[in-house]
Formats: C-alpha cells, sequence, structure tokens
C-alpha cells in the first residue's frame, strides 16, 4: 500500500488512478441509487398515479402547503448543525477544490444528502443534479482521505466522482466525464480523463443495474426539416442566451439581497416556501423535479398559453428560491426552463413559417442544451447530454449552432459568468485555475523530494565531515533550536579541505556556505501547496514529514520551478 501510494505522488500514475476511478464510481453508483430510491419510492406511493413527478394530481391546497412544509422540515433540520456544515451544492465543491484541496467534508455531503431529498420531496422548484454531483465528489474525496492518499490524488477523485454523479443522474456518462473537466477540473489531461472516465462508466453501470437501462427523459426521434430553419435555430440560441442572463441575474440579485438582509436562513427559506407554494397554485408544474412537463413538452403535448406561464414562473421562482439559499440544485431546472422555452418557441416557429418545420419537441431539445450551456458555462457537457439523452446524431449540427449562440450571448454580450462562478463570488470567493496552478497540483511532494541528504549537528568534526560527504548526498540537514537549515556539500567539502588539524570542528553555521532555511510539510502536500508554504514563511525550503514527524525527504524553490519548466 506504501508502494501504491508513492506511485499516486506523480501525476503520470495512470493505472493506479482507474483502478481508484472504478472504486470511486461503485461508491457512487450505490450512494446516488439510495437518494434516487429515497425519492422515487415515496413519491410513487403518495403522488397520484403512482407517478414521482405528478405533484399536479393532487388537490391545489397541497400544492401552497407542501413546499411550506418542506421549508419547515429543512429549517428544523439546519437549525441542528453548524453554518460550515450547511454549505452545500456545486458552490460547495467548487470551494473545497480551490481553496481546501479538494477535502469534502463527510458531514456536508451527509447533510446535502438529506435536505435535497426534503426539498425535493415536499416540490420545492429544484434539481437533483446539483447535489448528485456534490455527493459523488465528495464520495472521491473520502475515498482518497480514508486511504490516506497524497493531496494531488483528490482532485482527481473529486472530478471521478462528480461524472459519476451526473453519469447515474441522467444515465449520461460521457456528459458526465464532459461536466467534471469542463466544470470542476477545468483540464483536459489523459491523466484526468482515463479515471474519470471509467468512474463515470461505473456509476452509471451500477444505478442501471438497480434500475435499468431506461432513459431519463422518452424523446421521440425528430430532426431539423431544411436548412432554411438554420437562422430560426440560431435566433432560439439568441432567446436562450437571454433567458439564461435573466436567470443568472434574478439568482444574483437575490442573493445580495439575502446576503445584506436582516433575516436570518430561517426566514428565507420560510419565504422560499410560500413563494413556492403561491405559484404552485396557479402552475403546479413547477414543483418538483418536472421531468414529466418536459417530456410532454418534448412531445408537444402543452399548449402555446401553459408553456408560456411554466415559462415565466419557473424562470423566476427557481433562481430566486436558490438565491434564498433553498439547498439543492439548478442543473435540472435550467433543461426544464429551456425545453419550455424551446417548445414554445418551436411552435411559434410552425405558426409563423408555411414550410415544413421540425417538431417542436425538437425545439424543445435544442432549448435544453442551450440553457444548461449558457447558464452552467458547460456547452460541450450539454452537447452531449442531449446527444445522449436522444440516441439521435441529427440533433448535433443544430444543437452546436444554438449552443454556441447562447453562449456568446450570456458570456460576450452580457458578460455573464456561470451560475456556479457567480455563485463564488457572492461569498467572496474565486476559482480562475491558472494552467501552472494545474501543473504543480498535479504532483504531491514526495514526487520530487531529495530522500539522499543526511543528518548533521552544528558543530561536527573534520573525520565527521567527511565520511558524511563519502555518501555524496544532494544536502546536509542541519538542526539547530527546532529550525532546520539546508546546506550545500560542496561547501562543506570545501570547508574539510581549509582545515588544518584532524581534530579541528567545523561550525556549520558559521563557515561560508549556500544555507536554506527550511520549514515542515506534510508528505499529502500538493507542489502548489509546497511553493504556497514557502512563500507564505519566506523560506526557499521545505523538510517533508511523515506522519510520525520524521523527515522523508526534502525540497527546494529551484527543484519546483525545475519542474514545472520541464
Amino acid at each position: 500500500m506504501a508502494h501504491f501510494r508513492h506511485r499516486l505522488a506523480h501525476n503520470e500514475a495512470l493505472p493506479q488512478m482507474i483502478i481508484l476511478g472504478i472504486l470511486c464510481g461503485l461508491i457512487c453508483g450505490v450512494v446516488l441509487g439510495s437518494f434516487r430510491l429515497l425519492l422515487e419510492v415515496p413519491l410513487q406511493n403518495v403522488l397520484p398515479g403512482q407517478s414521482s413527478e405528478n405533484f399536479e394530481g393532487l388537490p391545489p391546497w397541497l400544492h401552497f402547503f407542501l413546499p411550506i412544509m418542506g421549508s419547515l422540515l429543512l429549517i428544523a433540520v439546519l437549525s441542528r448543525v453548524t453554518p460550515l456544515s450547511r454549505k452545500v451544492g456545486v458552490t460547495h465543491l467548487l470551494e473545497r477544490m480551490a481553496y481546501h484541496q479538494s477535502n469534502l467534508p463527510l458531514t456536508n455531503a451527509l447533510l446535502q444528502f438529506v435536505v435535497a431529498s426534503i426539498a425535493l420531496l415536499f416540490g420545492h422548484s429544484v434539481g437533483k443534479e446539483g447535489p448528485a454531483v456534490h455527493m459523488g465528489a465528495a464520495c472521491g474525496s473520502q475515498l482518497g482521505l480514508k486511504l490516506n492518499l497524497p493531496n494531488n490524488t483528490l482532485r482527481i477523485l473529486a472530478g471521478c466522482g462528480c461524472a459519476a454523479g451526473i453519469a447515474a443522474t441522467f444515465n449520461t456518462p460521457l456528459a458526465g466525464v464532459v461536466f467534471a473537466m469542463e466544470v470542476v477540473l477545468l483540464e483536459y489531461t489523459v491523466i484526468g480523463f482515463m479515471p474519470v472516465m471509467v468512474a463515470a462508466a461505473t456509476g452509471a453501470l451500477v444505478v442501471q443495474f438497480i434500475f435499468g437501462s431506461d432513459a431519463v427523459l422518452t424523446v421521440p426521434t425528430m430532426h431539423i426539416e431544411s436548412l432554411h430553419e438554420i437562422p430560426y435555430v440560431a435566433f432560439l440560441g439568441g432567446i436562450i442566451g437571454l433567458l439564461a442572463v435573466i436567470f443568472i441575474i434574478v439568482m444574483k440579485k437575490t442573493m445580495e439581497w439575502s446576503n445584506h438582509s436582516v433575516l436570518n436562513y430561517k426566514s428565507k427559506l420560510m419565504i422560499a416556501g410560500v413563494l413556492t407554494g403561491s405559484v404552485a397554485l396557479f402552475y403546479p408544474q413547477v414543483m418538483g423535479i418536472g421531468y414529466d412537463t418536459v417530456t410532454a413538452s418534448l412531445q408537444g403535448e402543452i399548449g402555446i398559453g401553459l408553456l408560456l406561464g411554466i415559462l415565466i414562473a419557473k424562470c423566476l421562482l427557481t433562481p430566486i428560491v436558490l438565491g434564498l439559499g433553498l439547498p439543492a440544485g439548478l442543473i435540472g431546472p435550467t433543461f426544464f426552463i429551456g425545453a419550455i422555452a424551446g417548445g414554445l418557441l418551436g411552435i411559434l416557429g410552425a405558426g409563423a413559417v408555411d414550410q415544413n418545420v421540425a417538431n417542436p419537441g425538437f425545439y424543445a431539445l435544442l432549448g435544453m442544451g442551450s440553457m444548461m450551456g449558457a447558464v452552467c458555462n458547460a456547452p460541450m457537457a450539454a452537447l452531449v447530454a442531449i446527444l445522449e439523452l436522444t440516441g439521435n446524431p441529427n440533433i448535433i449540427f443544430p444543437a452546436m449552432i444554438s449552443i454556441v449562440i447562447s453562449n456568446l450571448i450570456a458570456r460576450y454580450v452580457f458578460n455573464m459568468p456561470s451560475i456556479f462562478v457567480m455563485s463564488m463570488h457572492q461569498q467572496g470567493l474565486d476559482y480562475r485555475y491558472q494552467p501552472l496552478t494545474q501543473v504543480l497540483n498535479g504532483s504531491a511532494v514526495s514526487s520530487i523530494m531529495k530522500t539522499d541528504f543526511i543528518h548533521c549537528d552544528t558543530q561536527i568534526s573534520l573525520q565527521g565531515a567527511i565520511k558524511a560527504l563519502e555518501h555524496d548526498p544532494s544536502w546536509i540537514l542541519i538542526g539547530e533550536d527546532n529550525k532546520q537549515t539546508l546546506l550545500s556539500p560542496g561547501d562543506l567539502k570545501i570547508a574539510t579541505r581549509q582545515a588544518t588539524s584532524p581534530h579541528d570542528l567545523i561550525n556549520t553555521m558559521a563557515m561560508p556556505a549556500l544555507r536554506l532555511d527550511s520549514t515542515k510539510i506534510n508528505k499529502k502536500a500538493t507542489l502548489q501547496q509546497a511553493l504556497d508554504t514557502m512563500t507564505e514563511k519566506d523560506v526557499k525550503a521545505l523538510c517533508v514529514m511523515d506522519d510520525s514527524d520524521e523527515v522523508l525527504g526534502l525540497i527546494t524553490q529551484d527543484q519546483i520551478e525545475s519542474f514545472y519548466r520541464q
């Protein structure tokens, strides 16, 4: 096991990472399969028609009171944990990736499991995909922590869990991989791709074993009827881009109000419950995940007036309740909003054009991908998701057009960041990840540390110095008053030649020499952590310590610079 851990300290430990990716996928599959069971079984037994999505079939008084009861239950749960433990979701994941070396606490993940289940069971207008991403990433992180793996491995394992979470939720393993690389890891490398791929495939396989391989959405085979529709596809992308901007702005303004409000989190959750209940009295389709409504939109079964009302209600309600702190996801709601908007534009387009046009459900599909891509800044993941959901290659060309345009509108016309980055900014955090940081976070200090050093006292005899130099060490480590200093062996060799008597004592701290002050760092730390520690402590070297506080090796700033230059 020690050799296994040591190999993982290097950024080329592909076989070991693939094994961990499989383990991560298995764990994520079991956890997220349990999450899905907890949602579907009660709802199938309670909601009319034994459908876990049929909130519309409930009486109106339940449409109003169910979300309020959910908010009360959320308050009861959240009041029993600390404010730090209440942090959940994709934004929490990105924060832990950027500032805590991908160490995702188990307490937050368990709380996410509970509170997301409550929010969805009681009909709040949120999704399960964000919680699935958080829980999956936490499974990967905790696997690395339990195995005492180096910190550079935790980041990849969190990405593995993220991909497995998306794959297990949507039954779209490739979209899970792309989402993890595009949104969470922010890099495309072989060492990142391979374990993430096997984790996503394993997670999807476990969930398929439990629930079968049926698609999340029932989508008929559709295609564009004529190239004359391309301008309208581009127009759809522009409209969806504007909706994405509205979604992000509404959530941003709500978060700003919430951050400066005198109301506590309990009052905000109650407001979210009352708002959801009030809107559900008129449009109960906004309750829950809403995949039944999405499917109806794809089938072209919803009229234009109802589509417009649902669109306005969902596009305003979801970012408001999420901005108020409802602990659930937003990826599913972006699919919902995109599908409704696309279906509405499809109906309007069919009425405005004399020649044959594609089914409104086709435009609903384009809207799904365009909205998710623009809100999450994940265009490739959105394209792959709708391709996997439909199994229809005819969707690729028009989807590329609409997704690109919606992202251009959001990113470059209105300069909107992704919804996750915006949420981090509201907390005073950042998630810019520079290429150099990516390289240094990919390896642990033990991968380049020098182990051929020798310990030496401050005062050393000539005979002792000559004997020490026989081992041709890279550095001489001198301990003095709980402070350890690195001494160049070449300078010690010069001092031995200048000695006049075999009984002379050499003062290693007084002789002319190259000496580097050092401090300690744990063996699991990444090279980026090492560089940050050197800057913080104003030293040029580090002693790499094991769990018993023994020195395993030495690392200098020059070694790190040489590593990233190579």
